[in-house]
């Protein structure tokens, strides 16, 4: 695979968002970073008689989303490449509106969730999966002391809407009600083994850009310290880390 395939990797997780957005045979699906796409595609496969429109702001990405839905379908999902905080999307144009860990890393949430609220017809749904705090989510902590500025990313990283309190203010600040969050306890998966799991790892630009930075035996130490922390987490399953995340589910006022 010639990117990080988070498909593989948030299976679990996949799952959840699934039986919570509750896709309808008519409905208008926003997918709000949607990487290459498998959401928007079942989602469009769900919405029969609707539309699927995943936004994304990797053009790599998108370029793979449309090539997979060339080849495998469905037909009523389309893909833009667009800043969710201030694309100028049709006002009441959407349903539902899903993200799969998409809507974390907004310079100013609020005016993105207000953007977002916008293009929802009036009590029209979203469902999300947000990461909870770094602590809680093994996958970026048992890496922490090998590559702590890559993965503990500061400001609107993936770790920002980790406290319900304040994002469910942000959420209603931006016009949003029946806010609600599920705490979601699944592994995520990294590879077969340890090998593909480190080959995984060296596809996501944060640790090859914190590797790049390091002088060699730094950077052999942590690449050494990456391949013991994969091999203590094989299983005869695969390459699993402990995560933990939050459904956030609402409706538009």
């Amino acid at each position: 695979m010639d990117l990080f395939d988070y498909d593989a990797e948030l299976r679990p997780h996949t799952a959840h968002l699934r039986a919570a957005a509750r896709v309808g045979a008519g409905d208008r699906v926003l997918d709000i970073g949607c990487g290459t796409g498998q959401t928007t595609r079942e989602a469009g496969r769900a919405a029969v008689d609707g539309s699927a429109v995943g936004v994304d702001i990797s053009e790599l990405m998108l370029e793979q989303a449309r090539r997979i839905s060339d080849e495998e379908g469905p037909s009523n999902v389309g893909f833009q490449l667009a800043d969710a905080q201030v694309n100028p999307f049709p006002a009441n144009a959407f349903d539902l509106c899903i993200s799969r860990f998409g809507v974390m890393f907004f310079a100013d949430p609020v005016a993105a969730f207000s953007n977002i609220a916008r293009a929802l017809r009036p009590g029209g749904r979203l469902a999300w999966l947000v990461w909870q705090g770094h602590d809680r989510n093994e996958w970026a902590s048992m890496f922490s002391d090998v590559l702590a500025s890559a993965i503990a990313t500061p400001g609107r990283g993936p770790f920002s809407l980790a406290d319900p309190v304040v994002t469910e203010s942000m959420l209603t600040t931006a016009g949003f009600t029946e806010i609600t969050f599920t705490d979601i306890d699944e592994p995520v998966y990294y590879g077969a083994d340890s090998a593909a799991a480190y080959d995984n790892l060296l596809r996501l630009t944060g640790f090859t850009a914190f590797l790049a930075d390091l002088a060699p035996p730094g950077a052999e130490r942590a690449r050494a310290r990456l391949r013991e922390i994969l091999a203590d987490h094989q299983t005869d399953d695969g390459v699993y880390f402990d995560s933990r995340a939050w459904l956030l589910t609402a409706r538009r006022r």
